[in-house]
């Protein structure tokens, strides 16, 4: 197959950006969706929504979630996907070891919790006192929020709902054992969630993501590296301009229907458009980082940049926020200006309408 890289752009941003639909759907189609607790101005799984969802407002999945078929769970992120991507990895045995007094504390935990339902956080540390510990940042956190995160990730607990953003858990049922013939066909199917999710992909940007894969699955360790060989072996690839391509071996990358529209769209940094910061640099030709972590004086993009897309092409990023009940938004351009096409100015100003719709505030 003989296919430019402005094919495979064009591809990439008309297959992620389907018409939207209901949220469901939505979710179904991208086959997960990264969560994070950054709201600048929302969190990221809203801004991933807000694209592929009919009349989406920022809230909407967590105010939904609770009778949606989709679970909060480790995939190569952590995030949120249909209930049945979510059980092909589970039982699931976590790398670290809890000794026999922690699986005690456990047990313990997971029958107050299987008597009342669901509980929020601070009823088990006010009714076990489990003091404070470090947690993964160095800090100080509650023992009994350690704990249960370990819990949910071992699969004895599920996110039943939030509240204001927390967690609030109940018990889950473990499920059977996995046969060692199932596993295979297991990590095949993961992986062909990654790539129906990220294509097309630089084949070093999918092996990067199966890599990810073991926060999901760090019991099949193992079976990672022959999962990787088989998944080059059925999918779609060309080399283009030097690098090797993947995507699913049903979809033609060179097919005509692959037309991105004219809307200007502010993306999370954790769209699936531009996730993939090797593949952002071939298709766009500029280094994109996130830096909410970088200390501000060495940051160059802002603390919650979010990439700005023109068509099929990211042309540069906005800083948004809201103060007093208004949207602020600092736009910054890769070529130092605004596009002068009149057509760009109409559809940023519509851009920045619907974000002020679905944040519910004015400008």
């Amino acid at each position: 197959m003989t296919l430019t890289l402005d094919q495979l752009r064009r591809y990439a941003v008309a297959r992620s950006l389907f018409k939207p639909t209901t949220l469901m759907r939505a979710i179904a189609k991208l086959g997960f969706v990264q969560a994070d607790p950054i709201r600048a101005p929302a969190r990221a799984q809203d801004l991933t929504l807000r694209h592929r969802v009919v009349d989406y407002r920022a809230g909407d999945l967590e105010r939904r979630y609770p009778r949606l078929p989709v679970e909060e769970d480790f995939f190569v992120n952590y995030g949120l996907l249909p209930r049945e991507w979510q059980a092909l990895m589970h039982p699931r045995q976590a790398r670290m070891e809890w000794t026999p007094a922690r699986w005690k504390q456990a047990q313990a935990v997971q029958a107050f919790i299987a008597e009342r339902g669901a509980v929020h956080p601070r009823e088990v540390d006010a009714h076990f006192a489990h003091g404070k510990t470090t947690n993964w940042f160095g800090g100080s956190s509650n023992a009994s929020t350690q704990l249960l995160d370990g819990m949910h990730y071992r699969g004895l607990l599920r996110v039943a709902r939030r509240d204001g953003g927390t967690r609030v858990y109940a018990v889950r049922d473990i499920p059977l054992p996995v046969a060692a013939t199932e596993i295979d066909a297991r990590m095949d199917a993961l992986i062909d969630l990654i790539v129906g999710k990220y294509a097309p992909l630089p084949d070093a940007s999918l092996g990067q993501l199966v890599a990810h894969l073991g926060n999901g699955v760090p019991q099949w360790k193992e079976a990672r590296k022959p999962a990787l060989a088989r998944a080059r072996l059925r999918l779609q690839r060309a080399r283009v301009e030097g690098v090797d391509w993947v995507w699913p071996a049903d979809e033609r990358a060179d097919s005509r229907r692959w037309k991105p529209d004219a809307q200007v769209r502010l993306l999370t940094p954790f769209d699936p458009v531009v996730w993939d910061r090797r593949r952002f640099e071939l298709f766009w030709g500029w280094a994109y980082r996130f830096e909410a972590y970088t200390p501000p004086a060495k940051r160059k993009l802002g603390y919650y940049a979010l990439p700005l897309l023109w068509q099929d092409r990211v042309i540069g990023w906005g800083n948004l926020s809201v103060a007093s009940g208004a949207l602020n938004a600092q736009l910054h351009y890769v070529d130092g200006r605004a596009p002068s096409d009149a057509v760009f100015a109409e559809e940023l100003e519509a851009e920045l309408g619907r974000m002020r719709v679905f944040l519910g505030v004015g400008g």
